[in-house]
């Protein structure tokens, strides 16, 4: 299907042809319908299948054919890079359109705070908010939900693993009863339809190859002990085969640490983490965006508050501990039919949860061997008691692992 097949408005057309947009997604072309007639819906997709556009570009349409002005839409995420992103894509297809949004997050300064609080006053149409934020304008009495049309949970699994269900449904209970309600989730447990079943009427129901990584991504592991890991990493960023890298540790502290071992070897490599400023997060964006900046160190906030085309590495330092947020990771590469590289480092200690990550993917990834310089790799044996070993390369010395 093409965009024009949805007869949507011709201004938002145009501000969708202006974008590059041609051929509808799957999830596009089963959520768009519903959502312009009006019917709640919970979607199941996972990232980097157009979801964001999928309920952006009806809620559009419906906002620019109603006579009222006030606030419509309220776009609930987990993060406040995700607010960002949602911003700026319908501030984008908006463009010839007369529709105006808001970010609502924490973490600003005073004078961001006073500039959130001066347009909710003045009624964007569109408010996308972090739950923290919200729950604070709430009490304050610094919004005004009473004519909202649409409620819209993204990423919602991840607002519930970060512990937002009671701001959820406390921000839920100030909203107008009679609403349509969508539920946009890259998987569906028990806890998500537990509150589907308690904020959505009678909700169609879509599923978009559920926890499966996009088809353009070329996956790949190396067997590494955390004492060869940093030697590794610095093959494969100074190899030259790749142009916009990010590379995910599993804790701040170790994207720390990583950093400065990249900073001293000379790699072009910029952190991104919880204890920068506001201000700094978005420039170093910004600057990879720009592709002024080769690659980002950062932690799972990455896998799900960022849009950038072209990344065309993803390396995962430390393997993730759930394989749902292994599909996140990689589906920062290979977005919108294009093509990628994953590649994760397994040690010793995390072979169980890389079978787990295989089990779920329905496939085993390659393992590479490493470079015969760093030595002996551990065997891939999930279910061994005592770590095992495996020649990397053709030198005879054994690598004994750090302690």
């Amino acid at each position: 299907m093409t965009f024009d097949d949805f007869e949507l408005e011709y201004d938002l057309l145009d501000g969708i042809d202006a974008m590059g947009y041609t051929k509808a997604t799957p999830i596009q072309e089963q959520a768009i319908p519903r959502i312009l007639n009006n019917e709640d819906l919970i979607a199941c997709a996972q990232t980097g299948t157009g979801k964001t556009a999928a309920f952006v570009l009806p809620i559009l349409n419906k906002i620019i054919t109603s006579e009222t002005k006030h606030i419509n839409t309220l776009v609930l995420v987990p993060t406040r890079e995700l607010a960002q992103q949602i911003d700026q894509q319908i501030e984008a297809m908006a463009y010839y359109i007369e529709v105006s949004s808001i970010a609502v997050y924490g973490g600003s300064d005073g004078i961001t705070w006073e500039q959130q609080k001066r347009a909710l006053k003045k009624g964007a149409d569109i408010v996308i908010a972090t739950p923290g934020r919200l729950i604070a304008l709430l009490n304050m009495g610094a919004i005004d939900f009473n004519q909202l049309q649409h409620l819209v949970l993204d990423e919602a699994d991840r607002m519930l693993d970060m512990g937002f269900i009671e701001d959820i449904e406390r921000i839920v209970s100030e909203l107008p009863k009679t609403r349509q309600t969508l539920l946009f989730s890259a998987t569906m447990p028990p806890k998500i339809r537990a509150l589907a079943g308690k904020i959505l009427n009678n909700p169609i129901q879509i599923s978009i190859a559920i926890s499966k990584p996009a088809e353009g991504i070329v996956q790949q592991a190396y067997l590494a002990y955390d004492a060869q890991k940093d030697a590794l990493l610095k093959s494969i960023l100074n190899s030259g085969a790749f142009k916009s890298i990010i590379i995910f540790c599993s804790t701040k502290d170790k994207v720390k640490v990583v950093y400065a071992m990249l900073q001293k070897a000379k790699i072009d490599a910029q952190p991104f983490h919880s204890d920068l400023k506001q201000e700094e997060r978005e420039q170093v964006m910004q600057r990879f965006k720009n592709k002024n900046i080769t690659a980002l160190v950062g932690t799972d906030v990455l896998s799900r508050g960022i849009d950038v085309t072209g990344i065309d590495l993803v390396l995962n330092y430390d393997v993730p501990p759930d394989p749902e947020d292994y599909i996140h990771r990689i589906g920062r590469t290979a977005r919108a039919e294009t093509t990628g590289t994953a590649v994760t480092f397994i040690n010793d200690k995390d072979m169980y949860r890389f079978a787990a990550i295989e089990k779920m993917i329905e496939r085993e990834i390659p393992k590479l061997p490493l470079p015969e310089s760093l030595g002996e790799a551990p065997i891939y044996n999930p279910l061994a008691k005592k770590p095992a070993f495996r020649h990397g390369g053709m030198g005879k010395k054994k690598f004994s692992p750090r302690k």
